[in-house]
């Protein structure tokens, strides 16, 4: 008698461990998931942000076509990635970064451009969100981080495989955002 009430509480002690560590798991997911959409958040604002910065600009520097085109068309990437492509997301979101900076730019052949107090408020708007964006992605690597971690240590990784949990890939930064700008006085 005193044998089967020893495997019965062993047998809810393993349910037991199996359901925190699976629970523990699907939290940690959750997380990726809320991390990455707070990312499509920003990025969202950015892209609302866009046409203005492109009709304040168009006044000022209407014979740049060509640079404002380069933000058009990345910014309609963006609208274009699939919602599940997190990799095509970050790639056309690495786009439109460049072509911002070439607008941004603009701005030092333009003073009129650059004294204007709509663009000055577009450019700081767009600065915050920029610096929301990068505390976004550092979050979403730290949180993926964590929850692969989980799932290759041991034991939830045997919970992990059983539960179909899969590894995510972070984040990385583009190579030619890597490159040290050269400063030359």
């Amino acid at each position: 008698m005193i044998g089967w009430i020893i495997a019965i509480a062993v047998v809810v002690i393993l349910v037991l461990i199996y359901f925190g560590l699976y629970n523990s798991l699907v939290k940690y997911r959750n997380r990726v998931e809320e991390t990455w959409a707070q990312i499509d958040v920003q990025l969202k604002r950015r892209f609302d942000l866009i046409p203005n910065l492109i009709e304040t600009v168009k006044g000022y520097a209407a014979h740049e076509k060509e640079t404002l085109a380069k933000v058009v068309e990345a910014r309609n990437m963006m609208t274009q990635a699939p919602a599940d492509g997190r990799g095509e997301q970050m790639e056309a979101d690495n786009m439109l970064t460049g072509a911002l900076k070439s607008v941004f730019a603009l701005a030092e052949s333009y003073p009129d451009l650059k004294a204007n107090t709509s663009f000055i408020e577009l450019q700081h708007e767009l600065a915050t969100t920029e610096n929301k964006v990068a505390y976004s992605r550092q979050l979403y690597n730290t949180t993926v981080m964590t929850y692969n971690t989980k799932i290759e240590s041991v034991p939830s990784n045997i919970v992990a495989k059983m539960g179909g949990f899969t590894k995510r890939d972070m984040l990385a930064t583009p190579e030619e955002e890597k490159v040290v700008p050269k400063v030359q006085f």
